[in-house]
């Protein structure tokens, strides 16, 4: 497999600049993330993709495709629910809910494949504490193993059609009420409190979780360090501890809960040294200028996540799935 940067990079409209083309084709860069400014149909995001692959065949593209307020693709695209939406089936009708979520999974998959997207960074594993307006109706449940339950099918729909999922965001968000998009967020909790979060992540590392996302959440009672930052939580827990051999995402390293450190060369190193295998530098020109020609280590476990495009997904499995969450939407 051929290896691949480290950095996941953006771009800042419907078609590359020539700044961008250049950028690229830097062997810092293994893969694009992709927003709804980026989008206005299917013809034009496919062209879009194709020219990036023109650049180079290899990088993987991806986006932040949940469903509900985080779904970037909408015309011609399925208008997938909140994943809570979900969650209340569940405590009425269990069996209908997992089914509902599988079939959430596949045709977010089915779909975003369709246009060359390897994969989206879903799902959201962290818990409901009713606190968070950032994760808030993004998580599935307030109950862990519900989460685990309703996510696992999720994955097994997305694995179904082809595609790698990733679980966010390790150790668990859903508690901190601090949107650390915005500002550095702090989970005063004791480790045994956190691991109850944790527990997801966990259960399904056995069940299909390909990929982990971690949170710029300072855990101080476990390191002072953000999770995105600290190798006791990347290497000695999530790795050691719960046997996680995936990919490991850091969260996007411009927003204010990663200015723990200051400079961003300094800032990508440290997250690469705690045990991430690829990090995000999104919304900030800047900071991606900064970074992209240094020696970043280069990584062949990356095309792990590259998507299983099927010859012919087959139209009528996808109606029925498509059927299937009718009433969700």
């Amino acid at each position: 497999m051929k290896k691949l940067g480290a950095i996941m990079m953006d771009i800042s409209g419907l078609s590359l600049t020539e700044e961008e083309k250049v950028q690229l084709a830097k062997l810092s860069i293994g893969g694009v993330i992709l927003f709804s400014r980026n989008f206005k149909d299917i013809h034009q995001v496919k062209s879009l993709i194709r020219s990036i692959h023109l650049i180079n065949h290899n990088l993987l593209i991806a986006v932040d495709h949940e469903g509900g307020r985080v779904q970037r693709f909408k015309k011609g695209f399925t208008d997938l629910p909140a994943m809570a939406k979900l969650g209340k089936v569940y405590d009425q009708e269990p069996k209908q809910a997992l089914e509902q979520a599988f079939s959430c999974g596949y045709v977010l998959a089915a779909e975003l494949l369709a246009i060359d997207i390897d994969f989206s960074f879903t799902p959201v594993l962290d818990l409901d504490y009713a606190r968070s307006s950032v994760i808030g109706d993004r998580a599935f449940h307030s109950n862990p193993s519900v989460v685990t339950k309703l996510a696992g099918s999720l994955i097994k729909g997305m694995n179904g059609a082809g595609m790698k999922c990733v679980g966010k965001h390790f150790p668990g968000h859903g508690f901190v009420a601090v949107d650390s998009h915005f500002n550095l967020a702090v989970d005063d909790r004791a480790f045994v409190d956190i691991s109850q979060d944790m527990s997801v992540f966990k259960n399904l590392i056995s069940h299909g979780l390909d990929a982990v996302m971690t949170a710029h959440v300072v855990y101080p009672q476990v390191d002072d360090k953000p999770a995105s930052f600290s190798s006791k939580w990347i290497k000695e827990i999530l790795q050691d501890k719960l046997g996680f051999s995936g990919i490991i995402f850091s969260d996007d390293l411009s927003m204010q809960g990663a200015h723990f450190i200051k400079d961003m060369v300094k800032r990508v190193q440290a997250s690469l040294d705690s045990g991430c295998d690829m990090v995000l530098i999104c919304n900030h020109h800047e900071s991606l200028k900064q970074v992209i020609d240094s020696d970043w280590p280069m990584n062949e476990k990356l095309q792990l996540m590259r998507g299983i495009k099927p010859k012919d997904i087959s139209k009528i499995i996808y109606l029925e799935h498509l059927e299937n969450i009718g009433d969700l939407l």
